[in-house]
């Protein structure tokens, strides 16, 4: 509508002073022509606005103009009482700060919205952990938060997964990201991106000199290509399963990030109508107490995580993923019918070709240094 369109220019222009025409018709997706008509609005109904001609130019309001319109409907209202959980928040020391400003917001809010929002706060909650996620590491965020917003340079120490030695990196923030509960920092290193887990960083020092951030590049612009490139990595090993429908919905939960595809339910005798699982695009293969499925790993020591289904799961194929898995067994067996009291005191550690690795996601093995 018009109306909200207007509005929009009015608080846009409120908040970031001048604006050039051809950015505000970017984001309001209409054409620079329909932003200089509802200037024209705006100003016969005496709100002082007015365009600026030149290179520079743009539309701005007068100094000191401001408008106590919130201009806010039901639904924007509702949108921002569906709360997330709070963890966030209290990491930056703003969880006070949240609820200070719901607090205001919703006395801002016209009468007729107010019961909605407040309904929606009671009765909406997101919580972006993962189920038995298990504990995390208290992480101080203080020092970050000072070098993001101060746009100075950062010292930090730190350690990569399946590493024990720290390193010591200088980097340029762009900013904090908090994903599925875990915070990692956005920087580049020698101009190049880099995430950090901050669960692992054993310090953090904001240095003197300003940052050095690419021109134009922004958090999210930096964000992106780190992300896909964590959840596109090469998974060649290609594994076929059997699961035991007993057992299939836990499988499906645990080691969802490599399966292939996610199959569809198994048929239950509670459910005699359901035509069966599609299993990652094949079907059980005539036996009805197992599921078949397909998953790809990064390396082959990684197929042993499959080896806490016990008999409740059998490899297929390839074969080496079947001997990986029998040598794994093996070791297991060994340690634990062994006649003598605990060894493991002993035991060298397990060959560094035989680890599955670290679970890092994310967690700053990629894009940082190698």
């Amino acid at each position: 509508m018009k109306s909200d369109r207007l509005l929009s220019v009015l608080l846009l222009l409120q908040t970031r002073g001048r604006v050039p025409a051809d950015q505000l018709a970017t984001e309001l997706e209409v054409s620079p022509r329909t932003i200089y008509r509802d200037v024209e609005a705006l100003s016969a109904a005496g709100v002082p606005v007015y365009a600026e001609r030149g290179r520079h130019g743009g539309i701005r309001l007068l100094p000191g103009y401001r408008t106590d319109v919130t201009g806010l409907t039901g639904d924007e209202a509702r949108a921002l009482f569906v709360l997330a959980a709070q963890d966030a928040h209290a990491a930056l020391g703003l969880d006070n700060a949240l609820v200070s400003a719901l607090r205001k917001v919703m006395a801002a809010l016209p009468a007729p919205h107010r019961p909605a929002a407040e309904l929606t706060s009671r009765r909406i909650l997101v919580d972006p952990d993962r189920w038995l996620s298990g504990p995390r590491a208290d992480v101080e965020l203080d020092a970050l938060h000072d070098a993001v917003f101060a746009d100075r340079r950062l010292r930090i120490r730190y350690r990569h997964g399946g590493e024990r030695e720290l390193r010591t990196y200088t980097v340029d923030p762009y900013g904090l990201v908090s994903k599925a509960g875990v915070w990692y920092l956005v920087a580049d290193r020698r101009r190049s991106p880099a995430l950090f887990r901050v669960d692992r960083m054993a310090s953090a020092e904001v240095l003197q000199e300003p940052v050095r951030r690419r021109p134009g590049v922004e958090l999210a612009d930096v964000w992106q290509p780190l992300r896909r490139r964590v959840e596109e990595r090469p998974m060649p090993v290609r594994v076929t399963a059997l699961v035991h429908r007993d057992r299939f919905d836990m499988f499906a939960r645990i080691v969802g990030p490599v399966l292939v595809a996610v199959p569809k339910p198994p048929r239950t005798s509670a459910d005699p109508d359901s035509e069966g699982p599609d299993s990652a695009g094949d079907d059980s293969e005539g036996d009805d107490a197992w599921v078949t499925v397909r998953l790809a790993f990064p390396v082959l020591a990684a197929v042993t995580q499959l080896l806490q289904f016990g008999p409740w799961l059998e490899v297929l194929d390839p074969p080496e993923a079947r001997a990986e898995l029998a040598r794994r067994a093996q070791e297991v067996a060994r340690l634990y019918t062994a006649e003598t009291a605990p060894v493991h005191s002993s035991h060298a550690a397990p060959t560094e070709d035989g680890d599955a690795p670290a679970d890092d996601g994310a967690a700053g093995g990629y894009g940082v240094a190698e």
